[in-house]
């Protein structure tokens, strides 16, 4: 049989999307969505990377800070919300062993985030609206430096993105606490503070402990939805504030002498947007790493009321860091600099070095364990959050900030380290775990495939964010182009790395369209009769 036949067929898996239930249809069309979703940040990531080497023809410097604006967005509400929020649909009602409340709000969810992030990807990339991603005050309301229309469906996008991220927020907490029709009353009050850790935190000083009526993987993703849900209000309502500057300019009113307190702004943007970085991207991932160690062993989790009682320890502490993306503002206060930017930024270090360790000594009470693909993943992303963690403690620190938190550094061993290898391995294992469940045992289509991945991926990511960071060292500026070569050395080995994460991408989405054919990947998409009894992940 032809190449082409058998990606047409899918015949290597005999993957059958009419066997699917709504359920599995729902968290496949959301992998999908955020895979489309990060095949766009990789080939971007790329344009970029090669324009800083040498300048690409067709590619002008506003187009290029137009890249730079949508880029980091697109892969965190467009490829990262997308398979996390189609990950956690699937996995909250199949631990709790329940139906999902609303298929029908995961739906809208998948749908507003991919249109979403489809409007400001092309309201940027199209007028090039170019604010960069910090969204300071004025600059994304500055109509006479960017375009009112883009600048207009840029933030429509955003906030279409967030209208799905609150319906994912409501879907969850309503699975959690509701009871199914012809079900015994379920306790919603004590599974709720089961959820949020409250019942782990009283185990510790009563004599008579209270059983948890919720599994620590569904408690992590009720303590990171939390976040999920302030981080919504706060883009949402900064989104509705740049809109009205906005939309006022293209009725003909100007607003521009309206008073908003920049440093005031800039403490409410940040504590929001940093609800994802440091804590929700934590306590999910926190979260994942114990499933997926109790999935691959087969063991309960270790220390795992600690764990549970950690997971709220973290969300609060997710509330009060946000302060070390201010710490070399001249005008922000001493003392926010030194409490929330420094102390409780340095207790995130035991905060996720305990998650780290429990996660780790799980997987070594069950050694030998044969190392699957699931294993792999889950090791590269322990290991990038090792590396990236530690470099973020680095930079809270007002002196180190001072010589930092302008640089490369930031954006290099830091930001992509994080994200590209701690967060995405995680979700990749996930994603390999998942996978013969979410598609009644197809069979994967490539070893070769899945193991060059996960080498291609890891060394690409570790390494581009070391040469990104050496070049920051140098004085490489972040959020600016230079033409004069100066850092070429660091930019070109920067790009290799690159290139090794473009490829190990796209082997895994050849992997994954080989298991499942294009006619299966098209029928992900095509309406299925919702029965309840469908509402569960997978039929008994």
């Amino acid at each position: 049989m032809t190449f082409l036949a058998t990606l047409m067929n899918g015949e290597q898996a005999a993957f059958k999307p009419a066997s699917l239930t709504p359920m599995q249809k729902l968290t496949l069309r959301f992998v999908v969505v955020g895979l489309v979703c990060y095949a766009v940040v990789v080939i971007e990531g790329m344009i970029m990377r090669l324009h800083e080497v040498t300048p690409v023809p067709t590619i002008q410097t506003e187009q290029f800070f137009a890249i730079m604006t949508a880029h980091p967005l697109v892969g965190i509400f467009g490829s990262t919300y997308s398979i996390v929020c189609g990950a956690f649909l699937f996995l909250v009602p199949f631990l709790m062993k329940k139906p999902l409340w609303s298929i029908t709000l995961g739906n809208w969810t998948c749908a507003l985030l991919g249109i979403g992030t489809l409007t400001f990807w092309g309201a940027g990339f199209l007028s090039e609206y170019a604010p960069l991603y910090t969204l300071y005050w004025p600059l994304p309301a500055d109509f006479t430096q960017f375009s009112l229309w883009g600048g207009t469906f840029f933030i429509v996008g955003i906030a279409l993105a967030m209208v799905g991220t609150i319906c994912f927020v409501i879907n969850i907490f309503k699975t959690i606490t509701y009871t199914p029709e012809g079900w015994d009353r379920q306790p919603a009050g004590a599974l709720l503070a089961s959820a949020l850790g409250i019942t782990a935190v009283k185990n510790f000083f009563v004599r008579r402990k209270t059983e948890h009526l919720v599994p620590l993987p569904v408690a992590a993703i009720a303590r990171g939805t939390v976040d999920t849900a302030f981080n919504s209000a706060v883009i949402l309502g900064t989104g509705v504030l740049i809109l009205v500057y906005m939309v006022a300019a293209l009725l003909g009113i100007d607003l521009r002498r309206s008073a908003v307190d920049a440093l005031l702004y800039k403490n409410w943007f940040w504590w929001g947007l940093d609800l994802v970085a440091d804590g929700l991207v934590l306590i999910f991932v926190a979260g994942t790493w114990y499933l997926l160690a109790t999935l691959i062993t087969g063991k309960k989790l270790f220390m795992e009321n600690i764990a549970r009682a950690a997971l709220l320890v973290e969300l609060v502490v997710s509330w009060t860091v946000w302060s070390h993306h201010l710490l070399s503002d001249q005008g922000q206060p001493a003392v926010l600099k030194v409490v929330s930017g420094e102390m409780v930024t340095a207790f995130e270090l035991i905060t996720q070095g305990l998650a780290f360790f429990i996660t780790l000594a799980t997987l070594w009470s069950a050694r030998p364990l044969k190392m699957t693909y699931p294993l792999r993943f889950l090791l590269g992303g322990l290991l990038g959050f090792a590396l990236a963690v530690p470099a973020g403690i680095m930079q809270a620190d007002v002196g180190l900030n001072r010589i930092l938190h302008n640089t490369q550094w930031v954006v290099g061993p830091h930001v992509h380290v994080a994200v590209l290898v701690g967060l995405t391995m995680t979700l990749y294992s996930a994603i390999y775990l998942l996978l013969p469940m979410l598609t009644n045992g197809a069979k994967l289509y490539s070893d070769k495939l899945a193991t060059f991945h996960f080498w291609a991926h890891l060394l690409g990511g570790i390494g581009m964010g070391a040469f990104m960071g050496m070049a920051g060292l140098q004085g490489m500026l972040r959020r600016t182009l230079y033409t004069d070569g100066e850092y070429r050395v660091f930019m070109i080995l920067a790009a290799l790395c690159g290139t090794l994460l473009l490829l190990a991408f796209l082997a895994f989405f050849l992997n994954i369209v080989m298991t499942l054919g294009v006619k299966g990947v098209l029928g992900i998409f095509t309406p299925a009769k919702v029965r309840t009894k469908d509402l569960l992940p997978v039929e008994a």
